[in-house]
């Protein structure tokens, strides 16, 4: 790494601070090299847990304000470099730092230590003891943490493999080019303008899509030329678009799948679905499928792919829906288990390339795609939700539905756009004509959403159909605040003063028949509260005997308390 490298990754490390794989010390001649080791058995085995290759100690930076102070500590560079067979002596595996590098700062010289992660399935110790990390204190590698270190013994990640044989003259500059707005976009603590002007090495590197400057079979997926496919058989390394119905095609996409995934997108049919809305004259238009949920269940495909087996993702392209399919079992836990819960990820088949592509704003680790991109787009659109067919170690299939299958569902969701999702995807098996628990049925059933006895349940036909229909939807619709605040603003500039009592029988009635008394009276203060923020009203008084009344630079506000209701 170059001065202006090191200096950068020294910037970047500060911005970032402390954390499980970063240590900083304001440390000089005396720093014994007993600490050292202690902190490179924790840095290192905290690196493997996090599916890092490599941490961090700094030496000539004070650990509280984040300035720079410099370091003497070993200025020989001789003395300097033999630290490394000083650590490699003490620790189990013998292993040692991956390079010491010196930056000369305006502020001092300072040290870092690059430390590499613990190997897969052995925690590194210091004589004799393995140490972690405990947020930023250093302590004893808990049993649980050796465990799972000790658990990795005979895992592989297909991912992370280095190509010996390819280099950068494999990667496509457009591909490159977008990774590194996409990676800056990312990144919000490094300027914009420096990440652009890094060299492609080393912004590989900080895109964790390269290991040291080697070429990964990641990196040959997501950034490599269509020509350098060949680095990654018997892998066939494709996406492949397959149309179905009264006509047929299919094609294939090569790496590098940045680029081509929206070129998958582009081949298929997004015609315009057409539904009516409840009392309009006007049909409702909306696109067979939304570009964002394609791409994500897309580059699921690609982060949880069992390449081992030697398959390529195979997008079938049906009249009514898509179909991804993909090699592999669902690796951590079921749909379900994102879909109703919070869950996280615990492990991915494919780490180096699930992280490089989350870097590479790609996918989404925590788990909320599933959620919030796939299924809760769909229902935004008033679509069927998409569902999963889990072949037993075999494949997993989703199918994203391109049609409208019963009108009052979408006019349900329409007239109703607070919905929670456990209604949506109960209200989905429904009109999918799916078993629903007979407790679901009867909840829907009060509220009007559905009629009809088993087996033939089906989404109400009336919803919203007659006047006094049009008239509750009218009622309960969530109206926006700054309605109400416009009301709040006639009565004011009419009357001039307000008690709270009278803001209460101004509002109460008006807002949504869907909120509780608590609900309403809450929304009233809540409302106030935030026009008195805003600066358009002012209290004199308290509590009850307040008086509400304009602020005093608001002036005269237009009247339409003496307009004729329409």
């Amino acid at each position: 790494m170059t001065q202006l490298e090191l200096q950068q990754k020294l910037d970047e490390l500060i911005a970032g601070w402390e954390n499980e794989c970063v240590e900083f010390k304001e440390e000089n001649e005396g720093y014994s090299t007993k600490e050292i080791g202690k902190y490179f058995s924790a840095l290192s085995n905290e690196a493997n847990l996090r599916s890092k290759h490599r941490a961090w100690l700094v030496l000539g930076v004070n650990n509280k304000n984040r300035i720079v102070t410099g370091t003497n500590y070993r200025k020989d560079p001789v003395r300097l470099q033999e630290l490394k067979l000083d650590i490699s002596n003490g620790t189990s595996p013998r292993i040692s730092f991956r390079e010491i590098h010196e930056v000369q700062t305006s502020r001092g010289r300072v040290v870092l230590f690059e430390i590499p992660a613990a190997p897969q399935g052995m925690p590194i110790a210091w004589n004799g003891h393995c140490y972690a990390r405990e947020n930023t204190s250093l302590v004893a590698l808990s049993d649980s943490k050796r465990d799972e270190i000790r658990g990795q013994t005979g895992s592989s990640d297909w991912s992370a493999v280095i190509v010996p044989n390819a280099s950068f003259l494999d990667l496509e500059d457009e591909a490159i080019h977008l990774a590194r707005g996409k990676f800056a976009e990312r990144s919000p603590r490094i300027d914009r303008d420096t990440i652009m002007g890094w060299s492609i090495p080393h912004f590989l590197n900080q895109a964790m899509v390269t290991i040291d400057g080697h070429i990964t079979r990641t990196t040959l997926l997501l950034l490599g030329k269509h020509t350098s496919a060949h680095h990654l058989g018997p892998a066939p390394a494709e996406l492949t678009w397959k149309l179905e119905g009264p006509e047929k095609a299919y094609e294939h996409f090569t790496p590098p799948f940045i680029l081509s995934t929206s070129l998958l997108y582009q081949r298929i049919r997004n015609l315009t679905l057409k539904f009516l809305p409840p009392g309009q004259l006007i049909p409702k238009e909306i696109p067979k499928y939304d570009q964002g949920i394609v791409l994500e269940a897309l580059h699921n495909c690609i982060a949880h792919q069992d390449y081992a087996r030697y398959e390529r993702v195979l997008v079938t392209e049906r009249v009514g829906e898509l179909e991804f399919r993909s090699a592999g079992h669902f690796y951590d836990g079921s749909p379900e288990d994102y879909l109703l819960t919070s869950r996280t990820p615990g492990k991915y088949r494919n780490a180096f390339l699930a992280r490089a592509m989350s870097h590479l704003g790609m996918v989404d680790r925590m788990g909320f795609g599933i959620r919030e991109v796939m299924f809760q787009g769909q229902a935004k659109a008033y679509r069927p939700l998409p569902y999963y067919d889990l072949k037993p170690g075999d494949h997993v299939v989703l199918h994203l539905p391109g049609q409208i299958i019963d009108e009052n569902y979408s006019r349900l969701l329409l007239a109703n756009p607070d919905l929670k999702l456990a209604d949506i995807i109960a209200l989905d098996r429904i009109q999918k004509k799916l078993p629903v628990p007979s407790e679901v049925v009867k909840t829907l059933r009060k509220r009007g959403w559905v009629e009809g006895n088993k087996p033939n349940i089906h989404i109400s036909a009336a919803i919203a159909a007659t006047t006094g229909q049009k008239v509750d939807y009218i009622r309960t619709r969530k109206q926006d605040d700054e309605h109400y605040k416009k009301l709040v603003i006639d009565y004011l500039n009419q009357w001039k003063e307000a008690k709270p009592k009278e803001i209460r029988e101004l509002l109460l009635s008006k807002l949504s028949d869907g909120l509780t008394a608590k609900q309403k009276k809450d929304k009233v203060r809540n409302l106030l509260t935030a026009m008195r923020m805003e600066g358009k009203i002012i209290a004199e008084g308290i509590k009850n005997a307040a008086r509400w009344k304009l602020a005093p630079d608001q002036g005269p506000q237009p009247n339409d308390l003496t307009r004729p209701d329409p």
